[in-house]
């Protein structure tokens, strides 16, 4: 991954000419990643919550973090150890312009370690930023590869199934990693999303190393024909096809106990509507797919009861999917 990463950057990136100057203050979008069946392969990205990042020009050369907030100290003003500003860095290496010098304030609007793409929306944030305080206007996927970045330094794997809706919105899906593709799907128009975040510890590390390694041929047939209709309900517009195809037999059982009442939750979930219910992510947030926002607010409602009555503190969200991606506020 680490060699394919470098190999797409240098070759489909041009250096842009031209001095930079100004400040620029963007808004990047939560993800749900995996969309239950599609373990690394599928994600989409939601209009709230986000992370926003304000990027102003210095006359130094080479990258400060001047101001983190939302965090509670937790992540690092070190702009070396900073996903944001590494990200930002290998972008500006790549086409030749580590000579400008950037100062950055990261304001985060999500919770950490939510399962809702955190460390993305950060990273595309500023990715997206600086991309265009540089008058670049190539496609905003060229950046996927150095949203990759941060993803490797954030949980240890490159992945790309938050990065990647984050910085394209829509519906995604990665049909491949080495090589490198990244496709766009269709989706309902009137599908929704209700998101519940417990407020509970989930590490995006220790949950990646809790899956199995071996899995059975038949588990994985299943698996594949979860993935294929899934992506086949959303070119079809059919709802009822998503719902049914969103089961998944190799991940979730494992993560789910690390979700308190998870199956409760589900059932919950599903008799007041829901289309379908998974895991955002690694977790611990929750989300159901509905016909419409009353459906989806009304789970989140309940849900938010259900964890309140187990002394569990949580958020919620509802949203349509988001196709813009980044903006600048």
């Amino acid at each position: 991954m680490e060699n394919k990463i470098e190999n797409l950057t240098d070759s489909v990136l041009a250096p842009p000419s031209g001095g930079v100057g100004g400040s620029i203050h963007v808004f990047a979008p939560a993800t749900v990643a995996n969309v239950v069946c599609g373990f690394d392969v599928l994600g989409f990205a939601v209009n709230e919550p986000g992370d926003e990042v304000i990027m102003r020009v210095t006359g130094k050369p080479g990258i400060t973090i001047s101001k983190i907030t939302g965090d509670n100290g937790r992540l690092p003003l070190d702009a070396a150890k900073n996903t944001v500003s590494v990200s930002v860095q290998h972008y500006l290496k790549s086409i030749n312009r580590t000579d400008i010098g950037l100062d950055i304030e990261l304001h985060k609007k999500m919770p950490i370690g939510s399962g809702l793409g955190s460390s993305s929306a950060s990273t595309v944030a500023g990715l997206f930023a600086i991309k265009t305080l540089l008058g670049d206007d190539t496609d905003p996927a060229t950046l996927l590869p150095f949203a990759m970045k941060g993803e490797e330094m954030a949980c240890g794997h490159g992945h790309a199934d938050n990065v990647a809706p984050a910085l394209m919105g829509g519906f995604v899906l990665i049909r491949s990693y080495e090589p490198l593709d990244v496709i766009r799907l269709p989706h309902p128009k009137d599908l929704y999303c209700a998101i519940v975040f417990p407020d509970v510890d989930v590490p995006t590390r220790e949950a990646r190393q809790i899956i199995r390694k071996n899995i059975q041929m038949k588990d994985a047939v299943t698996q594949w024909g979860n993935i294929a209709g899934l992506v086949s309900g959303l070119f079809m517009n059919d709802i009822n096809l998503i719902g049914r195809s969103m089961k998944d037999i190799l991940v979730e059982p494992v993560r789910s106990m690390l979700i308190p009442d998870f199956y409760q939750m589900r059932e919950m979930a599903m008799e007041l509507g829901a289309v379908s219910f998974g895991i955002s992510g690694s977790g611990p947030s929750v989300f159901a797919f509905t016909r419409d926002e009353e459906t989806a607010k009304r789970i989140t409602h309940k849900l938010q009861q259900h964890l309140t009555g187990i002394s569990i503190g949580s958020n919620a969200y509802v949203s349509t999917i988001n196709d813009k991606g980044p903006r600048v506020l």
